[in-house]
């Protein structure tokens, strides 16, 4: 997940009433197991806006990209 960007220059996603952020779905993996080891693909997509919550997910430096790894359930909603 990216966070939000403008003109190119990195910075911290909005916050939206106290502790809930918005950002933008860079990836997505194939899914995640269920108790008796089906796989249960993710309704979240590449592209969708997302809300999540201020600790929410494990921050990352790639390439010089600040970004976030999450699983689907931390997401609180996807943005219209």
């Amino acid at each position: 997940m990216r966070r939000r960007e403008d003109q190119g220059r990195h910075h911290h996603p909005r916050q939206r009433q106290g502790k809930t952020q918005e950002g933008k779905i860079i990836a997505v993996g194939p899914g995640a197991r269920d108790e008796s080891g089906k796989l249960v693909p993710l309704d979240l997509k590449v592209g969708d806006n997302i809300l999540f919550g201020k600790w929410s997910g494990s921050e990352v430096k790639i390439d010089g990209d600040d970004l976030l790894i999450m699983k689907e359930s931390d997401v609180l909603g996807v943005v219209a």
